[in-house]
């Protein structure tokens, strides 16, 4: 059966366009209770950030579970990874969350987590979509499902996070919170004061329409600029939804995915419970494989996207993974990326090995990567034309082992991304210059 509606990470788009409009959001909450409600008595949980749409897509929701004949527990704003817990939790058979993650507010989108707190397997997801072909019926009115508001979603979501890390005390650091406007508005700030931290909050005044607005995890210089002006510790920035995070030093330097799950990593081998080794992906930086490789600390790269990172953890029954966006997963506290779990992870590094941001970046030698788009106006796999190869192997043969290049054509625009990744800036440059026009060239 194609897949026309879930991609890989639920379903997202312009909001008021095909698909997410109120007419498929209700239908898509029907199907969805249709396929649960086969499965024996059901409970879904809905949650959401806090850009505008959410009251209208939580409505039509709910509308369309209680068709369907299944009860619906109404969680409000809360990061994603905390309706992942909650499910878990309340023994709900599904999660779903309603959100556009780092995008801009006129976004958004419909996601879903199992029973288990994970994403739905294929088949499920198939069985969702057979459904919505099919015409809307309602139960009988006294099938219909119930509504509840949960009104200790936060603080039990709070309570979770803090005891992922039972041994953290913060008192005597000043941290600066970037809540991006976002579904950690709430919940981040309570966490880490009530650890003893002395907080400042920017982010913080959601009004629906100011989510990740030059703020957050991928606008990250206004948190550098006032962990400077402030002489804080150190800064950390998450995302709309709350599963991703970026961290500053008292520099006022960025920390992305990759060091942050380098910090972790290696924080979890010295305490003997790594439990394998890591996974990053196809664009993580060859500095994290390096440094943990001195370590002795194996590592995998998946394709872009957690969904493929999260794969190869478990095939590989490994509890550490993440992408240089921020988004990273410690299996061993939650099932899902949890940007205020893995920002504390790193907080626990920082006060067992008495040191700080500033240290831990000056043990992973990050490399300079230059990457080029490349326009493609045919569908070639260039990764098997024989002169984009070959061009490829001449520019390995430069980089002499310390560096890497990758080939990756986009999903969602006709280019190919062209990255180099080296010692040296101005290398990394010109090779990437190099290999970008003979790749321009071919595709012609």
């Amino acid at each position: 059966m194609s897949r026309k509606h879930f991609g890989t990470d639920g379903i997202r788009g312009r909001v008021g366009e095909y698909p997410i409009t109120p007419e498929f959001v209700m239908k898509l909450g029907w199907a969805a209770g249709k396929v649960f409600a086969g499965q024996g008595t059901s409970r879904i949980l809905i949650g959401k950030d806090t850009r505008i749409s959410g009251y209208m897509f939580e409505s039509a929701l709910e509308a369309g579970l209680s068709s369907a004949g299944v009860d619906i527990g109404l969680l409000g704003p809360i990061p994603t990874p905390g309706i992942a817990y909650l499910t878990r939790t309340f023994r709900a058979q599904a999660g779903i969350v309603i959100s556009a993650s780092h995008n801009p507010f006129y976004d958004n989108g419909i996601k879903f987590f199992s029973g288990e707190g994970r994403k739905l397997p294929d088949a499920t997801e198939q069985e969702i979509e057979s459904w919505m072909d099919k015409p809307m019926t309602c139960v009988d009115s006294a099938a219909l499902g119930k509504a509840w508001r949960v009104n200790d979603a936060a603080g039990r979501y709070t309570e979770f996070c803090k005891g992922t890390v039972n041994a953290l005390n913060l008192r005597g650091l000043k941290i600066v919170l970037d809540c991006a406007h976002g579904a950690t508005y709430q919940i981040a700030p309570l966490v880490f004061s009530e650890l003893g931290a002395d907080i400042l909050v920017m982010g913080a005044q959601p009004d629906g329409l100011n989510i990740n607005d030059d703020v957050g995890s991928t606008e990250p210089a206004a948190l550098q600029a006032k962990v400077r002006q402030e002489s804080a510790d150190l800064g950390i920035a998450f995302d709309g939804d709350g599963d991703r995070v970026m961290m500053v030093d008292k520099n006022g330097d960025l920390l992305d995915g990759d060091q942050l799950l380098f910090i972790i990593a290696s924080h979890a081998r010295a305490q003997g419970r790594l439990g394998g080794g890591v996974v990053g992906t196809l664009m993580s930086n060859l500095g994290l494989e390096l440094g943990l490789k001195e370590q002795g600390i194996d590592f995998l790269r998946a394709k872009v996207g957690d969904r493929y990172v999260l794969q190869v953890m478990d095939e590989q029954g490994w509890r550490f993974g993440g992408e240089s966006s921020g988004h990273l997963l410690c299996l061993d506290a939650n099932t899902t990326g949890d940007g205020i779990v893995a920002a504390l992870q790193v907080m626990q590094a920082l006060q067992d090995t008495e040191t700080d941001l500033v240290d831990w970046q000056r043990k992973m030698t990050r490399m300079p990567q230059t990457m080029i788009n490349v326009q493609r106006s045919r569908n070639v796999d260039v990764n098997s034309e024989p002169q984009i190869l070959s061009a490829v192997a001449a520019v390995e043969d430069k980089l002499a082992g310390r560096g890497r290049v990758l080939l990756r054509p986009s999903g969602t625009e006709p280019v190919v991304r062209v990255m180099v990744e080296g010692e040296d800036p101005a290398v990394t440059g010109r090779l990437a210059a190099e290999l970008a026009a003979e790749v321009e060239r071919v595709l012609a």
